[in-house]
């Protein structure tokens, strides 16, 4: 059987599962379909949360920054998870406790304001629009590989999948949808691993790989890394960073960003109970723990096999002729994510640093022109069972794997987005009297909206899947997780604060980000080229949401203390939001 149509097997068999599962668990109700009936068990939320929040970012992306970055780019791992951690420990509970559908639905009623709703409502669907475009980009990487089509007809399939579930399952769906779809992605991620782990390094385990011997130099595999990465021109792998504060600002971006994602805290209001939104947020991180440890493993393996598959006798020998180039290679640059220029004429392919000026002498010794292969990040899991030369199921288990990772998380995306149109804006703002029937037709119609959107705007996304992921933390981090802690550990935040300091926070980081990648992502609508000289004190557009968080909290107390303060009752919600049940007696003490 060809590769083609083992991915087809693989694809397709996943495809039907995620239908089955959406028809049979369809929601009848908006209950349902807003939080599955509020009857999940913590485990069955635990993996559906874990592949809600690890995205195509984290399956396809993020091990391809590591790859391309090192050490440099470990924000996206430690962000990310460090994130989760405060999501559990300081968010879930209390806002399960609250009791109420979506992020704007705790806003609207903690700061007792339909303008605080409001802008609730435009912050989550401006997080969730950006991050979904993340999503289908990374979905169209997969799909133009592996099925053999365009990158954008690729786009446009994920989007008709989405829409056969999302639209119809809402949460309900959506949960048993994503149970199935983390199985397929764990798996998917973590056989090829084992794999590639026990050819280089003859250690089965990945995470203990990366830190092993490699088998074919007799070095540590990351000391052989930096040496084969430097001999290019290239930062030893390992190096240490130089702007310190960009790396915190980004982390810290990455971290509060992840604890104010609208489609992953509303999967703690599918729970029974408070409790079990505890239980679920430790069943999450374990689940989620299983891919990012071995995520750096496979970032750092995939860029030696690489390196080893241009150079086979060592970067100080020849590269090999581009008439040789294995099967791989052949098959990506026909998605267009692979580029080949001969620059100097020799039939080889030269893949160095041409940006490092202290090679230039070097590369001129070896009579090359220029870099000549430019390797798409987002392919480097992807290909990664290719240049290792694994049997062709694993190579078509990833492909399913990939493609999971991208449709779950789109479609928590897009039904947060749908929830905040049809629940928060329109029953409770425009027409609080709309039948139950009419409100299911809106989240419906709200959702293919948000779908064609999406897709559109994956078409052209401006950066790689992490990178535009990314800039969804940061606007999450500069508005709703500010007012978010702000309305669960403060009783004097009042709404006029609240209003205040979203705004402050989404439209700071919205116009520093539209700087620098264009207005509203639109090609050539930049003010400033993305490139570390022209950042503001070096912060870079995906670390400025930890600037925007800060004067979102400054503007936020500073108007609530000019203010008027919350009226008593909503100062009583507070504490009772804060407090244990049963708790009642000690605390009158």
């Amino acid at each position: 059987m060809s590769q083609y149509w083992i991915n087809m097997l693989f694809v397709g068999a996943s495809f039907l599962l995620y239908i089955g599962i959406a028809v049979w668990a369809r929601a009848g109700s908006t209950k349902e379909f807003y939080v599955a009936g509020g009857g999940v068990h913590p485990v069955t939320n635990g993996m559906a949360t874990a592949a809600d929040w690890m995205s195509a970012a984290s399956f396809i992306s993020m091990a391809g920054i590591i790859a391309s970055g090192g050490y440099a780019t470990s924000v996206y791992l430690m962000g990310w998870t460090g994130g989760y951690v405060l999501l559990a420990m300081l968010l879930a509970p209390y806002l399960r406790k609250f009791g109420k559908f979506t992020v704007p639905d705790f806003i609207g009623d903690r700061f007792y304001s339909r303008g605080a709703r409001l802008v609730a409502v435009i912050c989550l669907i401006l997080i969730s629009v950006t991050y979904v475009i993340g999503q289908m980009s990374g979905a169209g990487v997969a799909f133009s590989r592996f099925l053999e089509v365009s990158n954008s007809a690729g786009i446009w399939i994920a989007a008709a999948i989405v829409f056969a579930y999302a639209v119809f399952g809402g949460m309900k769906g959506i949960t048993y949808t994503q149970v199935a779809q983390y199985v397929v992605l764990i798996i998917a991620y973590t056989i090829p691993a084992v794999f590639i782990a026990f050819q280089l390094t003859g250690n089965p385990i990945p995470m203990f790989g990366m830190f092993g011997t490699h088998l074919e130099s007799g070095m540590p595999l990351l000391d052989r890394l930096d040496v084969v990465v430097q001999d290019l021109g290239f930062a030893a792998y390992t190096a240490d960073v130089d702007n310190k504060l960009n790396m915190f600002l980004f982390t810290l971006s990455l971290m509060i960003g992840t604890a104010g994602l609208p489609h992953v805290i509303i999967r703690f209001f599918t729970v029974p109970r408070v409790a079990d939104a505890r239980w679920s947020a430790g069943w999450t991180l374990i689940f989620i723990a299983l891919l990012y440890l071995t995520a750096p493993a496979v970032a750092s393996m995939a860029r030696l096999n690489l390196v080893d598959t241009i150079y086979p006798e060592g970067p100080a020998a020849e590269a090999i002729q581009y008439e040789a180039r294995p099967g791989w290679i052949q098959t990506w640059e026909e998605t267009g994510l692979i580029k080949f220029e001969d620059k100097n004429n020799d039939g080889r392919i030269q893949m160095y640093n041409d940006a490092n000026a202290a090679f230039t002498s070097t590369a001129q010794e070896r009579g090359w022109n220029g870099n000549e292969l430019t390797v798409n990040n987002d392919i480097i899991v992807l290909a990664n069972p290719e240049i290792a030369n694994l049997p062709g199921w694993v190579i078509g288990l990833i492909a399913a794997g990939a493609i999971a990772a991208a449709l779950s998380t789109a479609a928590g995306l897009l039904l947060a987005i749908s929830s905040a149109i049809s629940h928060d804006l329109i029953k409770t703002i425009i027409n609080p009297k709309i039948s139950e029937k009419n409100e299911m037709m809106a989240a419906r119609l709200s959702m293919t909206a948000a779908i064609i959107l999406a897709t559109w705007l994956g078409l052209n996304p401006p950066g790689f899947a992490a990178q535009v992921v990314a800039l969804a933390f940061g606007l999450a981090a500069s508005s709703l997780f500010p007012a978010l802690m702000m309305g669960i550990f403060s009783k004097r935040v009042n709404s006029k604060g609240a209003v205040a300091g979203m705004v402050v926070g989404v439209v700071s980081t919205s116009v520093y980000i539209f700087l620098y990648l264009g207005w509203f992502f639109i090609p050539g609508t930049n003010t400033f080229a993305n490139t570390p000289d022209q950042w503001m004190m070096g912060i870079s557009p995906q670390a400025f949401g930890a600037i925007g968080a800060i004067l979102n909290f400054a503007v936020a107390y500073a108007v609530s203390l000019a203010t008027e303060a919350p009226p008593k009752e909503i100062q009583d919600l507070v504490e009772s939001v804060r407090t244990p049940k049963g708790a009642g007696a000690a605390i009158a003490h």
